[in-house]
């Protein structure tokens, strides 16, 4: 039994009463919070304890859509300029050509980058294998690094010769794809509290999987009571694929192939209407938001105030890092919370009286950076720091120039409103993955030196 005392931060706990105290900590034990509150009323003593004055502390954040591998991409010329169907055209090829060695580099690196920003929970999409990469490469590394993984059993069927949008050598057979499925399921997920390993699966696109994977997907995923995710209505350019392929927009192409429910979740959904947004809401289907991705692959701004009002789960995601070129999620947070403002500016906000029309608070978008993520994941341990729950948090030096002025107004609004940068402390389950600004799992300098040499010997072939 090993305990953790933290006190004497600035804790913010997101929970149902969004309570916050000034001068609060956390005593934990074994991974779990035992007890939140004032310092004063904690215990004083513990096996390790952390003093944070000056210190704001928030629930670890929950990335909800990712793809590791996409940072040995990250900036390639002939993609920076490209819309979403022309820039996977152009990187396909380079995909193509990763290894498990990869696939491993490239996992830390991206969790590295996230536990850097204040995440503890992290969902990854992986829906290509070449060379002989699977998805336990991943999983081997995040173990390693110790974040808690939603590791997401992609896959792509549904090649150029069949009408698809991925060359053929990307794409896998659809008996090897379920048989893969099932045999990660068994060997990997844990539905338990605390759990460090999840499996999801997640064909990838409507423009790269067959409706049958789809349906196989979901039988499969409900056998097991495991999650299902994939891209939607990511773009224009998606909704009239869909239209043409299938005789749906894929909103009701996902209900047509029985992919509607509590245990699914979308990235994206940009280009949705009133009517979907309901299904989403009857259904309790989530939604993974991508500000960042969407804004630099100029696909569009989705709905977000809308969704919120009709009750869908909504979490934000940092999505791949070639079409974020970041795995930063607390900038993501600060983007989401902009974005959404851009939205109602383009919407008449500053020519409108109606008081109805608000925007988007710095805490209603770390709500969605915690919270919100968690709900779209099915976790009800983490998201908020309450007793019983995973001791994941993160913690801020309050007393830093990015942060001067703002830490004295209002420190929890400041994480947000001012540009974030690295965090101080990062807890997973009660143990460091970042202290005092450095990362302890995995040496920073070596991993970024490895992590070049890979995506050099990627693109020089």
């Amino acid at each position: 039994m090993t305990t953790l005392l933290i006190k004497h931060a600035y804790l913010a706990t997101l929970d149902d009463h969004q309570r916050e105290i000034p001068d609060g900590g956390l005593f934990i034990r074994d991974g779990f919070i035992e007890q939140v509150g004032p310092t004063a009323e904690l215990p004083a003593s513990a096996d390790e304890i952390l003093d944070l004055s000056g210190h704001v502390l928030l629930p670890g954040l929950v990335n909800t859509h990712h793809h590791f591998y996409q940072t040995l991409t990250r900036a390639v010329p002939a993609a920076q300029d490209a819309n979403l169907f022309n820039w996977l055209k152009t990187l396909y090829p380079i995909w193509a050509r990763l290894t498990p060695d990869d696939i491993f580099t490239s996992t830390q690196t991206a969790l590295a980058e996230l536990a850097l920003s204040g995440c503890t929970t992290a969902s990854d999409h992986l829906y290509l294998f070449p060379n002989g990469s699977k998805l336990d490469d991943e999983i081997e590394a995040g173990l390693q690094l110790g974040l808690r993984l939603h590791a997401s059993r992609g896959s792509m069927s549904l090649g150029e010769s069949q009408g698809g949008l991925p060359p053929d050598s990307v794409t896998d057979k659809e008996d090897v794809i379920l048989a893969d499925s099932e045999r990660l399921i068994q060997r990997y997920h844990d539905p338990r509290p605390g759990s460090m390993t999840q499996i999801v699966l997640a064909p990838c696109s409507p423009f790269s999987v067959t409706g049958e994977l789809m349906k196989e997907s979901a039988k499969l995923a409900r056998k097991y009571g495991v999650h299902l995710h994939t891209h939607l209505a990511e773009t224009e350019d998606e909704e009239q694929f869909c239209l043409q392929k299938f005789g749906y927009r894929p909103v009701g192409y996902m209900e047509s192939v029985d992919w509607v429910g509590g245990d699914v979740w979308f990235a994206h959904s940009v280009y949705v209407n009133a009517e979907e947004i309901g299904v989403f809401a009857k259904h309790h289907c989530g939604v993974a938001h991508c500000p960042s991705s969407n804004m630099r692959l100029a696909s569009g701004i989705a709905p977000i105030k809308e969704y919120l009002a009709a009750g869908v789960n909504v979490g934000l995601g940092v999505d791949g890092s070639a079409s974020n070129d970041g795995s930063h999620l607390l900038a993501e947070v600060r983007q989401a919370m902009l974005l959404a403002r851009v939205k109602e500016g383009i919407t008449g906000y500053s020519r409108s009286d109606d008081p109805s029309r608000k925007l988007m608070t710095a805490r209603e978008a770390l709500w969605l950076g915690s919270r919100g993520g968690a709900a779209v994941l099915g976790r009800s341990d983490i998201g908020s720091l309450e007793k019983g729950k995973c001791a994941d948090f993160y913690a801020i030096n309050l007393n830093r120039l990015d942060l001067a002025g703002g830490a004295v107004h209002d420190p929890v609004a400041a994480v947000v409103f001012c540009q974030p940068g690295k965090v101080d402390y990062t807890v997973v389950g009660g143990k460091f993955i970042v202290k005092e600004g450095q990362l302890v799992t995995v040496d920073e300098v070596e991993l970024a030196a490895r992590h070049n040499q890979a995506a050099k010997r990627l693109l020089s072939k």
